[in-house]
């Protein structure tokens, strides 16, 4: 079995795979990692691998150091199941890349637009022979709120729940409305642009935010809220004889 540590801007997702399985995910504090020791004790893991967009702490790199197993750091110089024509690798987002080996295993030989909805939103695209391309990075949904919030001098913090109308009838609509369909015009516009350029374009959808809308391309559309840990599974792997 694969333990897989995904540490992200907010929580840490920890994940055991029995080949390309999925058996437990879990959700700790990437503060801590005490659910560690009991994975470990609850399953035979072999191997793992850990990524991280944070900076560490001491107790967590001790958690990690103390696991009975090989473990992979995921960084720029970790062999992967595709060709990284990302100019600057050292710079790369992890869940970026890993999402798109997790999208590419399941489809080998497709063209495949990823776009990860979480703290960021990113669109990540790798084509048919198996060639990340790179992608662009835009604000998620909380940060386009706290944006309107924080740098004007009257607009309130408005939730994302609450009453939604075509055109906002007050400021809290017209500002709920206004970054949810904005968000919605801007995926669906990349989807579109990019359906042009590669007819036979897949488009999975993954991340921390659920989206809904209305759009003629849902049927090459995929929803998977675990891409990211099925992509960490492949890349480990992939370097089974490397660790």
């Amino acid at each position: 079995m694969n333990l897989i540590i995904d540490i992200g801007n907010t929580v840490a997702k920890i994940a055991v795979f029995k080949d390309k399985n999925i058996v437990e995910i879990l959700y700790d504090s990437n503060q801590t990692l005490e659910c560690l020791s009991d994975i470990c004790a609850k399953y035979a893991v072999e191997k793992a691998i850990v990524a991280t967009v944070i900076d560490l702490n001491e107790r967590v790199s001790a958690q990690l150091k103390s696991l009975p197993v090989s473990l992979l750091w995921l960084n720029e110089k970790t062999l992967l199941p595709v060709e990284n024509l990302y100019e600057t690798p050292e710079t790369l987002g992890y869940d970026r890349m890993a999402a798109v080996v997790g999208a590419y295993e399941q489809f080998p030989g497709k063209d495949i637009l990823v776009i990860d909805a979480g703290t960021c939103i990113t669109y990540e695209f790798i084509d048919a022979a198996g060639r990340y391309h790179g992608g662009n990075i835009s604000p998620g949904v909380q940060m386009r709120f706290r944006a309107l919030h924080e740098f004007t001098g009257r607009l309130p913090l408005v939730l994302r729940e609450g009453r939604r109308l075509p055109l906002g009838s007050d400021t809290d609509t017209a500002m709920r409305e206004g970054v949810l369909k904005g968000m919605e015009y801007e995926i669906s516009g990349y989807i579109t642009a990019m359906k042009h350029k590669y007819p036979e374009l897949l488009v999975f959808l993954t991340g921390g935010d659920d989206f809904s809308f209305d759009t003629n391309l849902k049927s090459i559309i995929f929803a998977d809220r675990f891409l990211v840990l099925k992509g960490l599974n492949r890349i480990l792997n992939y370097n089974n004889d490397r660790i």
